[in-house]
């Protein structure tokens, strides 16, 4: 069985409808069986289909920092988390299912894969891309991971220490093992800040541009997808700055809330 799985928490910022259009649109999108599990401790209005589980217990000594975050991705790994095993998929569930994902399945098995994280150009012009992936998408084998658990659980100061690993995902990809990753083609899963998002001063008259193909449109980051819908001007009440502000953007909506 091949299991899809996803973390919420925070009910105001992420309300039960992430869960539910995130799996239905991995439903209406994949032939091969699966087992879609949400870690969380607010169940309430998840859809039937949706197995509801505790989110995983922080590792011992934690201390200062708080649980759960991003870093709960990497409890994902413990061998046992969840009864899992097999092949498992990890998506945020701020992220619209837009075209097929059985080749998230079929596409190196057995093998640790992810979507290579993506950087403003500007930052490109003196040093290459980083070889850091984006947890907003990657695939692990569950019951044959817990290294990757371990490594974190026993080395928590240097995860957190920002001057090495300035995110979750940077101390992931270095857990795993440079050597053990692969990264998803480019095109199977599309930013909305790099591919749909106009330059400036574009993307004040004209709206984010619609991907023509794809299977995952991914929001990292801001704007969310209900931003998105609405034309992201606004943001925890505060405007937005110019060169980031988009118009609205329904073909969003309809991909999203499409049965």
């Amino acid at each position: 069985m091949n299991n899809i799985v996803c973390l919420k928490w925070g009910l105001e910022r992420y309300p039960a409808f992430y869960v539910n259009r995130l799996y239905r649109g991995v439903k209406k999108h994949t032939t091969l069986p699966f087992r879609f599990v949400c870690f969380t401790n607010e169940p309430e209005g998840l859809d039937d289909g949706i197995e509801a589980l505790p989110v995983p217990e922080p590792p011992p000594g934690l201390g200062k920092h708080k649980w759960p975050t991003v870093y709960t991705k990497l409890a994902l790994f413990r061998d046992g988390c969840g009864g899992l095993s097999g092949p498992t998929l990890f998506l945020d569930i701020d992220q619209v299912i837009i075209g097929d994902m059985d080749r998230f399945f079929t596409y190196r098995p057995g093998e640790f894969c992810i979507i290579r994280n993506w950087i403003e150009a500007r930052k490109l012009i003196f040093r290459p891309r980083p070889k850091i992936g984006n947890s907003s998408c990657f695939r692990f084998e569950a019951g044959k991971s817990d290294r990757v658990w371990r490594e974190f659980r026993d080395n928590l100061e240097l995860a957190y220490d920002k001057t090495k690993f300035p995110t979750e995902q940077a101390f992931m990809t270095h857990a795993v093992g440079l050597e053990n990753v692969n990264w998803w083609p480019e095109d199977w899963v599309v930013s909305f800040k790099r591919s749909c998002h106009r330059i400036f001063p574009a993307n004040l008259f004209r709206p984010p541009a619609k991907p023509s193909g794809g299977s995952i449109l991914c929001f990292h980051g801001d704007p969310s997808p209900v931003e998105a819908i609405e034309g992201f001007r606004m943001h925890r009440g505060r405007k937005v700055k110019l060169h980031q502000r988009t118009l609205p953007a329904p073909w969003i909506k309809e991909l999203w809330e499409g049965e």
